[in-house]
């Protein structure tokens, strides 16, 4: 497993499995300062608005597509090289198929 991809998929583990808490904190507050904003774990957090009407909304990534998304660089990866090479076989049999 390369770097890159260890690293992918701890993300992946973040968003999927991460603590909410703090965002939830972030909400129901008054107000908060910039030094306990930056302590905050904000990384499951896609988007958040203050809409004309006031208050606050906050969007979350979705935890089933990071599950799907792990799940599928954990196939990538046990399939490796051999799976490249199946598909690029695959490929030269249709295309021999349809020249005959």
């Amino acid at each position: 497993m390369t770097k890159m991809t260890k690293r992918v998929l701890r993300g992946y583990n973040r968003l999927a499995f991460g603590e909410i808490q703090d965002a939830v904190r972030l909400l129901f507050s008054d107000g908060i300062d910039d030094a306990e904003l930056d302590k905050m774990d904000l990384f499951n957090v896609a988007e958040i608005r203050r809409p004309k009407g006031g208050g606050m909304e906050i969007k979350f990534f979705d935890r089933l597509k990071a599950l799907q998304c792990m799940e599928m660089l954990n196939a990538e990866e046990k399939e490796g090289v051999s799976g490249f090479y199946h598909a690029l076989q695959e490929s030269t049999r249709a295309f021999e198929r349809d020249s005959v």
